[in-house]
């Protein structure tokens, strides 16, 4: 199996976090893997992402703590906006109750901060596998 994705099933993951580091890092590795790879830094963009008509987004991953809102909330609309589209849900403030809210409002995993690049890659194919 290639580590690759074929340039006709480009996959678009949108990347909302506002630490510029971190998406970064995160789009570095998801273009090298052949993922198209939009991004913002708080969820008033995000959510203009989702809707921007320039191509459907097949998965988000999402910061729990945003300059202009928080994460659950911000998981909800994007729900609303976007019913089919997984998100997986990004903090280094993840209590197992806020896990636990997260998971039943719609997002399909929750990874603790500090993570490996890699296992989030890793997470982001076997959703998208999961949800084609």
């Amino acid at each position: 199996m290639t580590s690759e994705i074929s340039p006709d099933l480009k996959p678009t993951v949108l990347i909302v976090d506002d630490e510029a580091l971190i998406r970064w890092s995160l789009r570095d590795r998801l273009v090298r893997a052949g993922f198209r790879v939009l991004e913002a830094a708080d969820g008033q963009t995000a959510l203009s992402q989702l809707g921007n008509g320039g191509g459907t987004v097949d998965l988000m991953l999402l910061d729990l703590r945003l300059p202009d809102s928080d994460g659950l909330s911000l998981l909800k609309s994007a729900k609303s906006k976007a019913p089919d589209c997984p998100v997986i849900l990004m903090s280094a403030y993840g209590t197992e109750d806020v896990q636990r809210e997260a998971l039943a409002t719609g997002a399909v995993f929750f990874v603790q901060k500090p993570f490996k690049i890699d296992d989030v890659l890793s997470l982001v194919r076997r959703t998208l596998a999961f949800h084609a």
